[in-house]
């Protein structure tokens, strides 16, 4: 069984302004001169971390890692406005472009997934290779399987209580919008409880077995706040893509290599999403892992995912 690489700092740290009033923290670690690879944290509106940069030999990859609008150290925090899918898009080119990197692998989980497939199909020729964990294709019925009654609330029955019992009765019939009001409201303690409360629940249904680190993390009041506030946001615009977007247009990546990690437990992105994009993507190789949910921080996935860009190096040394 892999684990991650030892903890590194980075070597170079970036304050990147992009359309105002959005400045990214962006961050390389690693080798210099090595293969460049992008991670793409989740969300939308986490962040990336310490262990973020230990998916990697940092001998050989050089290792890049930003904060998306409004999440982790980038500005303005929990920030709406400008705060679209095309937009992050946008800020990973113009990142691609300030560190003059030609082409890159893509290395995200999640919601980082969906971003990395976006971007790919935006500009496949960008992208040399793509490593995605817990894949998220945003489709209606992806999004109302977690946040609608029916979903995962017949996995978690005690937990979405606690979720949805956070609103009043006569609210609960419409969870995500009532959520954000609270989440955009002026009433400070009301919006941290709500962000808190929602927090929680993707929390402790990311992992398979109850892991308290993760939904602690997930709590914590910084990364609440921008994960509740920016994730209800995408959700309520359908994250600002057509329906079905990446499924449709995936033919626009036919020609990249990609591995797939999935949790065969997710239960925030059911293994459907993978299976689904593996089947129109011939050049991507769907690894379900049997002993798993969704979290990047459980032994299979993190097993998967360090094999994989070990793997990805080999073939480039050769």
């Amino acid at each position: 069984m892999l684990t991650l690489f030892p903890p590194i700092t980075a070597y170079a740290v970036h304050q990147l302004s992009v359309d105002s009033p959005h400045v990214l923290y962006v961050e390389e670690c690693g080798n210099p001169k090595g293969l460049p690879i992008l991670f793409i944290h989740g969300g939308p509106g986490a962040a990336s971390d310490q262990d973020s940069r230990r998916f990697f030999d940092p001998e050989f990859y050089r290792i890049v890692l930003f904060d998306q609008r409004g999440s982790g150290q980038s500005t303005p925090h929990a920030e709406l406005k400008g705060n679209t899918t095309q937009a992050l898009i946008q800020d990973m080119e113009a990142i691609r472009e300030y560190l003059k990197i030609d082409r890159w692998i893509l290395f995200g989980g999640s919601w980082g997934s969906t971003l990395a497939l976006v971007y790919a199909e935006t500009y496949p020729e960008r992208v040399m290779n793509m490593i995605l964990r817990g894949i998220f294709l945003c489709r209606q019925e992806d999004l109302a399987w977690l946040y609608e009654a029916g979903g995962a609330s017949r996995l978690f029955p005690d937990y979405w209580d606690e979720f949805v019992g956070h609103l009043p009765r006569e609210e609960q019939n419409h969870v995500m919008k009532n959520y954000f009001h609270r989440l955009c409201g002026e009433d400070e303690v009301a919006k941290m409880a709500a962000a808190k409360a929602w927090s929680q629940w993707a929390g402790s249904c990311a992992t398979l077995q109850p892991n308290t680190q993760v939904v602690n993390r997930f709590m914590n009041p910084h990364m609440a706040i921008s994960l509740s506030r920016i994730a209800t946001h995408y959700y309520l615009n359908k994250a600002f893509l057509e329906p079905n977007q990446i499924l449709k247009n995936v033919h626009r990546i036919a020609n990249i290599s990609g591995v797939l990690v999935h949790g065969r437990y997710d239960v925030i992105c059911p293994v459907d999403n993978a299976y689904a994009l593996q089947k129109k993507w011939p050049k991507s190789e769907l690894q379900i892992i049997r002993d798993a949910g969704h979290s990047s921080a459980e032994p299979g996935i993190i097993n998967a995912l360090v094999l994989a860009t070990t793997t990805l190096a080999q073939h480039y040394k050769v």
